[in-house]
């Protein structure tokens, strides 16, 4: 069960990355709030199958654009047709990206700039499309997701804890570029998710791994996409109004 934010009923809400994991989670808790969703994702089959459970689930019908993200032509010209169908942005959820692992050693510079494409580059872009007709309309939210990988130095994966460090800056100067035309800007940090994707992944690589990850934790709970999707509702809601700038985190106490 979800608190219930009254002003989401009818807000029209962007969520990229939004077929499968906390992308899907975040599209089913606002679908809940009776908001009115526009969904991007690169794999065009999952996303109208994510579509196609929420509306069953909710009676909420989803507009879906199957997009690369890389492709910020593609990327602007999508968010523009939804928008003509759903009217202006309210709420931009910034949630697209892929944790792919590569050592340090194998990362070429073509690798760094896609990877760069994939997990930061579209996130600014996203909101510029929208930050003008969000002014426009009244004002709304964007959440820009980023990670903890990168406040503990995560091996491994250094092309996506630089990309995810760099969300927080992001997301601070767009706090201040855009809070003038009443837009809330801020972020969310998860910990370690446990989407299909990552139990999947643990299971292949390290058994163990999903229960010693609670060593890491103080609370001694795995956290679910539902534990991010809960305070993305709180953060495009006005009932956070006063907030901006701020990198919330969320990973059942590791850093």
């Amino acid at each position: 069960m979800s608190a219930i934010y009254p002003d989401l009923k009818g807000m029209p809400v962007l969520i990229t990355g939004a077929a499968s994991g906390i992308g899907a989670s975040v599209a089913a808790h606002f679908a809940g709030q009776g908001a009115r969703l526009a969904l991007i994702d690169l794999n065009g089959e999952a996303l109208a199958a994510t579509a196609g459970a929420i509306e069953k689930e909710t009676g909420m019908v989803a507009d879906c654009a199957t997009v690369d993200l890389r492709d910020i032509t593609a990327l602007q010209q999508a968010i523009a047709t939804l928008a003509a169908k759903t009217g202006p942005f309210r709420a931009l959820i910034n949630n697209a990206g892929d944790d792919s692992r590569r050592p340090w050693d194998e990362v070429t510079p073509d690798y760094w700039d896609d990877r760069a494409a994939v997990n930061l580059k579209h996130q600014f872009f996203a909101a510029q499309a929208v930050a003008k007709p969000m002014a426009e309309a009244g004002g709304g939210a964007i959440i820009n997701l980023g990670s903890i990988s990168w406040m503990f130095g995560a091996a491994g994966l250094i092309h996506y804890t630089t990309a995810k460090s760099a969300i927080m800056g992001l997301t601070k100067s767009l706090a201040r570029e855009l809070g003038g035309l009443r837009i809330r800007v801020n972020s969310i940090a998860p910990g370690m998710i446990w989407t299909e994707k990552q139990i999947a992944r643990a299971r292949a690589d390290d058994p163990e791994k999903f229960d010693r990850y609670l060593d890491r934790q103080c609370l001694k709970e795995h956290l679910e996409p539902a534990d991010i999707a809960r305070l993305a509702l709180w953060l495009a809601s006005t009932e956070s109004r006063h907030c901006a700038g701020q990198t919330f985190i969320v990973d059942g106490g590791v850093v």
